[in-house]
C-alpha cells in the first residue's frame, strides 16, 4: 500500500506536518510519497495533477491531505479508486472552490482531523460533511495548523492506518 500525501496552499510537499506523519506511514510498512503543488495555485489544477499521479497506480491508495490538499484528497477520490483518506483541517466548502458538494464511495474510508480553533477553515465544515457522509470526525484542540496537537493527530494516523492494513 502507498500513501499519497498532498500538502495545503502555503505549505510544502515535505513540510514538517507531512514529514511527521510519512514516518508513522513508514514505520506501518507503507511506502510514502508526497506530491508537490507549489506551482499551482488553483485547487482544481490540483486534483488534475494528483489524479494523474493516480491513474498510473495499481497498488491500494491511501490519500492524506491538509487543508487545500484536504480538497485536492478528497476530489481525487471521487474520480480515482482509493482505499482511504485522511484529512486535516480540510478545504471543503469554502468560496471559489469549484466542487461544493461531495460524493462518497461507500469503499472508501474518511477520517478528518480539525482544530476547534481553525480561523481559516471553519471546524463547521468538517462538521457537515462528516455528518452529510457519516465518517469519523475528530475535532481536537488546535488551529489550523494543528502544530500544538501534532502529537494528538500522529497518534489518530498511526490508528487510521493500522485499521487499513486489516481491510481488504
Amino acid at each position: 500500500m502507498k500513501v499519497y500525501f498532498s500538502h495545503g496552499k502555503e505549505s510544502g510537499p515535505w513540510g514538517s506536518k507531512i514529514t511527521r506523519l510519512a514516518n508513522i506511514a513508514k514505520e506501518h510498512n507503507y511506502q510514502v510519497d508526497s506530491i508537490d503543488y507549489s506551482d499551482i495555485l488553483d485547487p482544481d489544477l490540483r486534483v488534475e495533477r494528483l489524479v494523474k499521479v493516480l491513474a498510473e497506480i495499481e497498488e491500494d491508495i491511501v490519500l492524506v491531505g491538509s487543508s487545500m490538499g484536504g480538497y485536492v484528497s478528497l476530489v481525487a477520490a471521487e474520480q480515482v479508486s482509493v482505499k482511504s483518506v485522511f484529512l486535516l483541517a480540510p478545504a471543503l466548502f469554502m468560496k471559489g472552490y469549484k466542487k461544493q458538494t461531495y460524493h462518497h464511495n461507500s469503499n472508501t474510508t474518511i477520517e478528518i482531523v480539525h482544530g476547534w480553533s481553525d480561523d481559516v477553515i471553519p471546524p463547521e465544515n468538517s462538521i457537515q460533511f462528516a455528518k452529510n457522509i457519516d465518517c469519523s470526525l475528530h475535532l481536537i484542540t488546535g488551529d489550523h495548523r494543528l502544530n500544538t496537537s501534532i502529537e494528538v493527530v500522529e497518534n489518530l494516523f498511526s490508528q487510521f492506518l493500522h485499521a487499513q492494513t486489516g481491510k481488504n
